[in-house]
């Protein structure tokens, strides 16, 4: 079997199939990057997944998880002004959390070189929104390279971060979730790297890296003339493609995935469109675009999310007045989703309908029923959410925070009533007591979002002495994303080191009422939530449980591994399906005259249902009910 982090650190030339979040792993290694940080979010956890293949002793760069995407930003920031080539990685969203900082760093003099590599999540696969984080580049004069497959993912970070270093200033390499994870066979080039120049060369003459008022005019005037040079090598560079098929009438400006999607769509058109493919989506290649224009009666501008390209291409237009019909979007659908070749095809077909026809509804004549996102079988947030259902009464209202824990929300737990971002659950709930007397307020989090953004929030919750409870479901990793460590587990991905407590954490920050259980212990958390909600004060019940879905996955890679599992004892069970109706574990399948039996290939044997049972039908697998057979 072929070993990742081998292939990654090849000297000579290769061939691989390999997925895009992969790709820019190997050219990393071949740009001599020689920094890398992130806070994991998909679309691109699996770049640090490659990352990892690499031991550590062999990795040509240094990398970390961050405590959150502000700090690994400007952790890569620093190492950047020290003249180390840095990148940055994490999902669209993070970019909120990291703006603070990356909207100034085009004002700065970055002499290594830094690449901000943004997964961007059309469609909001697994996201909140499906923010469009191109605004960010105009707001903060970042140039933007935007590939469509795995190999331009490779071909692009190499451009950017030899850009990056040659005018001093940050890239963004803006991947969307499908070219994440396509996968594509790549050919690489030749590694040969010298060794590591690790001087450090922060100078301050390189400067200023002060932004103060009396700075701040010059600094912009920089980075806009950097962002010119931009314009003028996107004019040039060959990676922006012009697909001629003799087609004076018709003209596609595109980029990215939605190339893709066009290309397979317009493959059996009779007269296919003349296509422009940018690769550099800001600072546009002006007069590329006028020469397009000029070409063709009419053009078609086909992007993703928002009308970034439409309205600057619109304006070239209009100020060069060239007598071209532009047609942009038409519609609401044309701002949401995904760009796949079926919407494509269909937008196409609303601008020319002669081109190529409108995808035909296919009948489905028998539809797989809706499957709900679920907690994993053995997933401690599940008997959390059980046991404290039992002491909320139907007034209290109840905030969640982002990861596994979210989907609280759902029947039949219903915990989590409104959501904002990471971190924001306590400053929400703190708002929603306010003037409030009659309604008791619960707040939950994970452990990773409590490093991440949470301290803030808490803090003022115990400053300006807001009275709500913090339910902070501890499983001991970043779950969410794929078991990322993070401050309280003790090690990081470079080595084991010293975990910093939630509870050492909340005692320094002056918490008086914390309160520590296991979830499997239902009956004494449902105990400990009454008598922390009784509390006045901002109070703390820690829900700790390990995932165990991680757990599980490590206990399969040993030889003696045996799956357990529970069962139930038809005898005893009286079908009142408290299992399946207030538990909500999906190992539980019920039948059309109501007996309950357990899907075995799911159940992992926890035990964690066995003391939600009224009638003590569910045992350990052997192990008989107070019934007798099963």
């Amino acid at each position: 079997m072929k070993k990742m982090g081998t292939m990654l650190l090849r000297r000579e030339p290769f061939s691989e199939i390999v997925m895009g979040n992969t790709a820019i792993v190997r050219a990393m290694v071949e740009a001599g990057t020689r920094v890398v940080t992130s806070y994991p979010g998909s679309p691109t956890p699996e770049i640090a997944t490659a990352i990892g293949a690499i031991p550590t002793a062999k990795r040509p760069f240094y990398f970390e998880f961050s405590t959150n995407e502000k700090v690994a930003t400007e952790l890569a920031y620093g190492a950047a002004l020290n003249g180390h080539l840095s990148t940055v990685f994490f999902k669209s969203v993070g970019l909120n959390v990291a703006a603070d900082t990356f909207v100034q760093l085009s004002l700065m003099n970055i002499i290594g070189g830094m690449v901000v590599v943004l997964g961007d999540d059309p469609g909001a696969n697994s996201s909140q929104n499906e923010q469009d984080n191109r605004h960010y580049a105009m707001l903060s004069y970042t140039p933007v390279l935007e590939p469509a497959d795995p190999e331009e993912v490779y071909h692009y970070y190499i451009e950017a971060a030899g850009l990056s270093r040659q005018l001093k200033m940050p890239v963004i390499l803006r991947l969307t979730t499908h070219v994440c994870h396509a996968k594509q066979k790549v050919a690489f080039g030749v590694w040969n790297p010298d060794p590591p120049d690790d001087i450090p060369r922060f100078d301050p003459a390189n400067g200023p890296y002060i932004p103060l008022t009396s700075m701040a005019l010059e600094q912009k005037r920089t980075a806009l003339q950097r962002l010119e040079k931009v314009r003028r090598h996107a004019e040039k560079s060959p990676l922006n493609r012009h697909i001629d098929n003799g087609n004076a009438q018709r003209g596609i400006i595109t980029m990215g995935l939605p190339f893709l999607s066009l290309m397979e769509v317009v493959h059996g058109a009779a007269t296919r469109p003349d296509i422009l493919k940018l690769a550099y989506v800001h600072p546009l290649p002006r007069q590329t675009i006028v020469d397009f224009l000029a070409a063709h009666q009419s053009v078609k501008i086909l992007e993703e999310l928002d009308d970034v390209l439409e309205t600057q291409i619109k304006a070239i237009a209009f100020d060069e007045r060239l007598p071209v019909t532009i047609i942009g979007k038409t519609g609401p659908s044309d701002w949401v989703g995904e760009y796949t070749p079926d919407k494509v095809r269909q937008t196409l077909a609303a601008s020319w309908p002669d081109l190529v026809p409108a995808s035909k509804a296919v009948a489905i004549v028998d539809p797989a029923p809706p499957r709900p996102a679920q907690m994993c079988p053995g997933c401690g947030h599940r008997s959390a959410f059980f046991a404290i259902k039992q002491a909320l009464s139907a007034t209290d209202i109840t905030v969640a925070d982002i990861g596994c824990h979210t989907l609280g929300y759902q029947p039949p737990y219903e915990m989590g009533q409104l959501l904002m971002c990471m971190g924001a659950s306590t400053a929400m709930g703190s708002g929603l007591r306010l003037f409030n007397t009659q309604r008791k307020v619960v707040a939950f989090m994970g452990d990773s979002t409590f490093f991440h953004a949470a301290l803030p929030g808490i803090v003022n919750a115990i400053f300006n002495q807001h009275p709500i409870t913090l339910i902070l479901m501890e499983n001991g990793t970043t779950a969410m994303t794929g078991h990322q460590d993070h401050a309280a587990t003790g090690h990081n991905v470079n080595q084991a080191t010293d975990k910093i407590p939630v509870r050492q954490v909340l005692e320094g920050l002056g918490v008086r009422h914390i309160f520590e259980v296991d979830t499997y212990q239902q009956a004494k958390l449902a105990g400990l939530v009454t008598e922390a909600m009784a509390i006045d004060e901002f109070s703390v019940v820690i829900a700790r449980h390990p995932c165990m879905l991680k757990f599980t996955r490590e206990q399969r890679r040993k030889d003696d591994y045996r799956q357990p599992h529970v069962e139930i004892d038809q005898g005893v069970c009286d079908q009142v399906h408290t299992c399946v109706e207030q538990f909500g574990c999906p190992t539980f399948t019920r039948n059309a005259q109501g007996r309950v039996t357990i899907n075995t290939d799911l159940c992992i044997g926890d035990g964690s249902c066995i003391q939600t049972c009224p009638t003590k039908a569910i045992a350990p697998a052997g192990k008989k009910g107070k019934g007798g057979a099963r």
